[in-house]
């Protein structure tokens, strides 16, 4: 009996060590940042100024590596574009059609109807241009990355209906690239250092922002921290367009749901109030 307690205690002692280095391992090093969102919340909603802001640093950084293949250009009037603007907007891009009359494919300038091209014919090609590692569509990001948050967090998540893991997350990844630290092991060659990263403590992607990068023209701050933000949000609205009428709907719902209730009561007190029990 002695033994075999002996050896369940050495059991899981070893388990405990395992656990304790599989964590010690597990990446983001660091939990993402918390940021105040105008689209947080029951009631948030998109600000159209900062998602302007957002589509600039899209195109003028983002557009040169990644894609958004299932935003079509003239969803851009709903960030307060006029439709003579998102037309001279999408004739900047070029797109792949046909094919013609003689069976060929062709290059013309893109229409509202067409969606951001990718800057890369396929995926080989992408991953040749970046170090062996395609970069991601930006279509449904924000969605589509996130950090969990673990108990008992996301217990108080579902009251308070957070679901802004993604852009919190992106957020974190643009703003936390730094100097590699000692304690972590070692870099790969052509990788860099960033402790919110999902996947490594390293990735092939360089600090896309710097300060003054892009030109503002509203006078927002030239700034990393103004830039992450606001391209984040951009690709928030990207992946969730509809998100104020959905939270719109859910709203009126609850109001409507309250409000039967109510009435539920009280013709059940109406109608059992006579009623000997």
């Amino acid at each position: 009996m002695k033994k075999f307690v002996t050896g369940i205690l050495t059991f899981a002692a070893s388990c405990i060590v395992a656990v304790t280095m599989s964590s010690a391992s597990e990446f983001p090093i660091k939990k993402p940042k918390h940021v105040d969102w105008s689209f947080a919340g029951p009631f948030g909603t998109y600000d159209k100024v900062q998602l302007q802001r957002g589509l600039k640093i899209f195109k003028e950084v983002c557009s040169a590596c990644h894609s958004m293949k299932l935003v079509a250009f003239r969803s851009l009037e709903d960030l307060g574009y006029s439709e003579e603007q998102v037309k001279a907007f999408a004739a900047e891009y070029e797109v792949t059609d046909g094919p013609n009359s003689d069976g060929e494919m062709f290059d013309r300038a893109a229409k509202p109807s067409d969606r951001f091209p990718s800057p890369f014919p396929n995926v080989e090609a992408a991953a040749a241009a970046n170090n062996g590692a395609p970069p991601p569509d930006f279509s449904l990001i924000a969605k589509a990355r996130g950090v969990e948050r673990g108990f008992p967090t996301f217990v108080f998540d579902i009251f308070t209906q957070y679901a802004e893991g993604g852009p919190d997350y992106i957020y974190s990844l643009l703003t936390g690239y730094g100097e590699e630290p000692h304690g972590h092991g070692e870099i790969p060659e052509g990788t860099y250092y960033n402790p919110y990263f999902v996947a490594s403590q390293s990735l092939a992607m360089a600090a896309p922002l710097s300060d003054e990068l892009v030109t503002y023209d509203d006078g927002s701050p030239e700034t990393v921290d103004q830039y992450a933000r606001d391209i984040t949000a951009f690709l928030m609205w990207a992946a969730e367009p509809h998100m104020e009428d959905r939270k719109k709907t859910g709203f009126r719902v609850i109001v409507f749901l309250l409000i039967f209730s109510a009435l539920l009561y009280v013709v059940k007190k109406r109608v059992w109030s006579g009623v000997a029990h």
